[in-house]
Order: C-alpha cells, then sequence, then structure tokens
C-alpha cells in the first residue's frame, strides 16, 4: 500500500511549505489553520473549532492560550452567558489569517499546478470521499468505546 505514505509524504511537505511562506510571521504549529477557521468563523464556540479544524479540545485550549498571550485571538463570554465562550480574531489576528490563507493558496497552485480543471475537481472529489470514508470509521469506533463504557 502507498496511500498512507503519499498522505504522509504529502502533509509533511506541506507542512513545511506553509512555515517557510509563513516564516516571518511568528506562528507556530497548529495555528494556522485555527487563524483560517476562524477568518470566516469569527466568534465561535471551542468545541466547534476543535471539530472543524481535527483538534483534540485540551490542545485546542492550550494552543488558544498561546494564541491570546500573542495577540491573535480573545475570548469572550456569548451575551454574558459563561456557558459560551467564543473565540475572536483580533486586529492583528485578521492581519496573519490573511498571511495564513495566502500562504494555503500559493502552495495550493504550487501542487495542482499541472492539473486540469476537471482532474482538480476529480481530485478533490475523491479526496472528500476519502475522508467521509476516515471519519465514518471514526464516528464508528467512538460509538463502540462508549458501548463499552
Amino acid at each position: 500500500m502507498i496511500y498512507h505514505k503519499l498522505m504522509l509524504e504529502n502533509q509533511s511537505l506541506f507542512t513545511k511549505m506553509v512555515f517557510d511562506e509563513l516564516n516571518n510571521e511568528n506562528i507556530t504549529i497548529g495555528q494556522p489553520k485555527v487563524l483560517e477557521y476562524l477568518f470566516t468563523h469569527d466568534g465561535a464556540i471551542q468545541k466547534n473549532i476543535a471539530e472543524a479544524c481535527q483538534i483534540e479540545p485540551a490542545t485546542l485550549t492550550s494552543l488558544l492560550l498561546r494564541m491570546e498571550k500573542n495577540n491573535l485571538v480573545e475570548r469572550k463570554n456569548k451575551n454574558g452567558d459563561k456557558r459560551y465562550i467564543c473565540v475572536y480574531l483580533t486586529d492583528y489576528g485578521k492581519k496573519k489569517s490573511k498571511s495564513v490563507i495566502k500562504a494555503f493558496e500559493t502552495l495550493e497552485k504550487v501542487a495542482l499546478k499541472d492539473f486540469s480543471t476537471d482532474q482538480i475537481e476529480q481530485f478533490i472529489t475523491l479526496l472528500k470521499k476519502v475522508n467521509n470514508n476516515l471519519m465514518k470509521k471514526k464516528g464508528d469506533n467512538n460509538s463502540e468505546q462508549k458501548r463499552t463504557m
């Protein structure tokens, strides 16, 4: 099987190249996907960010603490309700988000350079299918773990 090797290699190369693009932005591992998500979902609750970014909630909490210290995000109660803490980009965080999005767009163009529009659409469709299969398996495993508890 070569699928897993190619996916791991693609992820490693893409991540390294993202950080090469962002080398002067002072952004650390885990932050780019959170910044990108918040750019289009500003004011999201932590649970939604964790799910969308495939980050464990505890890991996201520590990541957000660092991002707060670096003035990228701020957390506020939603309408004074302490049960709902929403995460917002600061102006500085919005600026950094735009840099992240630009880096992602640049590298997507590099990665898909010699693909036709039809090939790109087919490739994305197939990757979505793979993701759906893996998410379904993950959901099945979570359901089974809950039943055995």
